[in-house]
């Protein structure tokens, strides 16, 4: 239980199915690949909507894991509190710490998209005012309530929806009109314009392909705050996923079919890879689809930062509940029912750091190496606790091996993977961060086992 004054109170069960698919997909967002599109493009010869296909099913095994997890362990912090359980409170701390990066930082990201691209729009206000505007915006919608902002983020998401589903009617209606640009089925096996089809070449954009997935896993950090128990949530994890990959790889696959350069022309110019999205729209159907996707992209940047603040809040709140983190940041706030101290702590880091980059030419870069690496590590732990709690430890009965064993090691498999394929700039943060944290523990192991210290901590 939490603190609010001289009164115990929890967080307040008001979130249905639709509202933890709402904050699912806010904090992917539909149109995703929109500004990668290009990249992938090249990296795959050709073959981007295989791209998403292959990279969904690698990601389903981490929402498996999720699904299983948050069955037995239905709290609030997700990944922390599954690790904590399965493995231990050191093994818990770290996932819940390097889970940070990603729950920090990510908003910092998209907050900063929103600020570039408003800035596109309204040169006279400044990129970081922009920023900041649309930080102050959200963290109110989040200090309101859980249910106030899922339902502002339902318009938001609706509207996202839209404007994808304005994208595929149009872009259907021109290869119907003029045809494909690029054979049918190039998407799936490339456009040949980089010698034939390349396994290795879809893999090596599959690890880019995922971090386009980052923030389903959000959804489990709202279990205490679902009603109807954790099977909805873990429903709601694979549902969001699954919806998802559908989205990508028929916004993608369309794309290609519209695309006017071939895949090797954006390998030989990298500096097309970044507009290669837009660039088809404004060729193929018309430029007034690029600016009506800029603007959504701008409003539903800015709310995907909305709904990966409320998660940073609640693994801030759930680790200050256990002692890991200073204790007032488990408190709730009474009247709206969430743990405002930890979202505006979570507020002032993603406004410190979206502010900084957005006064930087190279703060993108800087934001986007780091924050995957804390993800992709809690997603290994995660793993690692499906296998020992099920396969191990036996705590639900005999394991099924394939679902408590061979599903968590692939999936595991994947996350290390796209580790190793990562920066080194975002490796070292990574490792850095790491250290710091076990570093933490050593010195709270300490403390609990000092002389005239209670085992609480």
């Amino acid at each position: 239980m939490t603190v609010t004054g001289s009164k115990t109170a929890g967080l307040r069960r008001s979130l249905g199915f639709r509202d933890l698919v709402v904050y699912g997909l806010l904090f992917i967002a539909p149109m995703a690949p929109v500004g990668i599109f290009g990249t992938l493009d090249a990296k795959s010869h050709g073959a981007v909507a295989l791209v998403y296909v292959v990279a969904t099913v690698a990601m389903a095994f981490t929402a498996f894991s999720y699904a299983q997890m948050v069955r037995v362990v239905p709290q609030a912090g997700s990944v922390f509190a599954y690790a904590r359980k399965a493995l231990g409170e050191g093994p818990g701390f770290i996932a819940g710490w390097m889970a940070m990066l990603d729950y920090v930082l990510i908003p910092a990201v998209a907050y900063l998209f929103s600020g570039i691209a408003m800035h596109a729009l309204v040169p006279a206000v400044s990129q970081w005012v922009w920023t900041a505007l649309a930080v102050v915006v959200t963290t109110g919608l989040n200090m309101w309530g859980v249910r106030t902002a899922a339902r502002v983020g339902f318009a938001v998401l609706a509207m996202e929806i839209v404007v994808l589903l304005v994208f595929v009617v149009a872009a259907v209606v021109v290869l119907v009109q003029d045809g494909a640009r690029r054979g049918w089925l190039s998407p799936l096996s490339g456009d040949g314009s980089i010698g034939g089809f390349s396994p290795a070449a879809v893999v090596g954009a599959v690890s880019v392909a995922v971090l386009s997935y980052l923030g389903f896993d959000a959804i489990a950090s709202f279990a205490e705050e679902v009603t109807g128990g954790s099977a909805k949530v873990a429903r709601a994890v694979l549902f969001c996923l699954g919806l998802a990959g559908v989205l990508f790889v028929t916004q993608t696959y369309l794309a290609a079919l519209l695309q006017p350069v071939s895949a090797a022309e954006l390998a030989a110019e990298p500096g097309k890879q970044g507009t290669a999205f837009y660039d088809a729209l404004d060729t193929s159907i018309g430029t007034w689809l690029g600016d009506l996707v800029a603007v959504s992209k701008a409003i539903g940047a800015a709310f995907a930062a909305l709904a990966g603040q409320a998660a940073a809040g609640r693994l801030l709140f759930a680790m200050a509940r256990e002692r890991r983190l200073p204790r007032v940041l488990a408190k709730v706030d009474a009247a709206s029912g969430v743990p405002r101290i930890a979202l505006g702590l979570a507020a002032v880091v993603t406004l410190v750091a979206a502010v900084w980059a957005s006064r930087r030419d190279d703060g993108l870069d800087h934001l986007v190496s780091v924050v995957d690496i804390g993800a992709l590590t809690a997603f290994v732990l995660l793993h690692v606790s499906v296998v020992s709690w099920f396969g191990v430890r036996r705590m639900e009965g005999p394991p099924v091996w394939w679902r408590h064993v061979l599903l968590p090691v692939l999936g595991a498999a994947v996350a290390v993977a796209v580790i190793v394929e990562a920066s080194g700039t975002a490796q070292a943060v990574g490792a850095v961060w790491l250290v710091v944290g076990l570093i933490v523990v050593a010195v709270q192991r300490g403390r609990r086992t000092g002389p005239g210290v209670s085992a609480g901590g």
